[in-house]
């Protein structure tokens, strides 16, 4: 997968097409267009360039036409490509759009859609026979169009490589993070987090929609419970631990943590000992046997496991991506 060069930034496209929602233009934008000093990098680590198939193009309902952007060949510049979605999704997207989604695939460029996005790919033909996610509201409606995609109706984001969907449009958001991970590390993402001010990791197999978003009984909010895991992350935490902290049940936390998260209470841990793991050794920490005793994953052979799994990486191959010291094997 093209990364760019060390000499120009990874160079970041977006197809603007008629009825286009704004939201996700601007999710594309705010993820991968803004400058960010607060990473002390020379330079930014994204470009984005709006393309469309029109000089002007009228967005979702017709609030405003958009105007001054770049035509479709920037696509063939591009090493990833953002399609957006829009709600009329019966209606065949212009074949210029369609050609040009299928050309960035064939060169090789990363191809992410956004929400409804996803028919885009599914009409342009990248996604029969692959997993893809796209909003639970448009699922039947998927399925009738593109039924040799297999279709997970029911989590954020599937990551394919060379092919990535988000369910809905904050689910971009949590798409564009997870993309940050996997380009730059956890400690740059969770830079990026902070200042969109959205949760720092939100897996891809989380679900897309809970039933109780805000708890009826205010005492019932997991947030004093995750923070005051996210403290003690090193220590020989439990799911029973977490249940007699909240002073419920380990079945009602369960219950919880699906209705507020959606996800289960294992999951969740897991997932933040292994994003403090990725953070210690992307700071330098050298020894597998600390990081895992730091992060609470216990042994070296189960940090292996567990990071190979969320990564794609070994730790020595993560930390020469994305640590200090870059080269250094780690010292197990």
């Amino acid at each position: 997968m093209p990364q760019g060069s060390s000499h120009r930034p990874h160079q970041v496209a977006v197809i603007v097409d008629e009825g286009t929602n704004p939201f996700e233009v601007g999710v594309a934008t705010e993820l991968f267009g803004l400058p960010r000093p607060e990473l002390g990098r020379p330079g930014p680590l994204y470009e984005v360039t709006l393309c469309a198939p029109a000089p002007e193009i009228r967005m979702n309902h017709g609030f405003f036409t958009l105007t001054g952007v770049r035509g479709l060949d920037a696509v063939d510049r591009a090493d990833t490509l953002v399609v957006p979605g829009r709600p009329d999704n019966v209606v065949p997207r212009a074949p210029a759009v369609l050609d040009a989604i299928r050309r960035a695939h064939a060169r090789g460029t990363r191809v992410m859609s956004f929400c409804t996005g996803t028919f885009a790919l599914a009409e342009a033909g990248l996604l029969d026979g692959r997993p893809a996610a796209t909003h639970w509201r448009w699922a039947d409606s998927f399925r009738r169009l593109h039924p040799k995609v297999l279709l997970e109706p029911d989590v954020l984001f599937v990551d394919e490589g060379d092919l990535l969907t988000a369910a809905g449009s904050a689910a971009a958001l949590d798409l564009g993070l997870h993309v940050w991970r996997r380009d730059h590390g956890a400690e740059i993402a969770n830079h990026v987090s902070r200042r969109l001010v959205f949760a720092t990791h939100r897996d891809g197999g989380q679900r897309q929609f809970v039933e109780r978003p805000v708890p009826d009984v205010r005492d019932e909010s997991l947030a004093p419970l995750l923070e005051w895991a996210q403290e003690r992350l090193g220590e020989p935490l439990t799911v029973a631990d977490l249940a007699a902290r909240a002073r419920v049940s380990p079945a009602t936390l369960h219950r919880r943590f699906r209705a507020q998260l959606g996800t289960t209470p294992l999951a969740w841990l897991t997932g933040e000992r292994v994003a403090l793991a990725c953070r210690l050794i992307e700071r330098g920490e050298e020894r597998l046997d600390v990081v895992a005793a730091r992060s609470g994953l216990g042994t070296a052979a189960n940090l292996r496991n567990r990071l190979r799994r969320v990564t794609g990486l070994s730790p020595s191959a993560y930390r020469r991506r994305f640590g200090a010291g870059a080269g250094e094997a780690l010292v197990t």
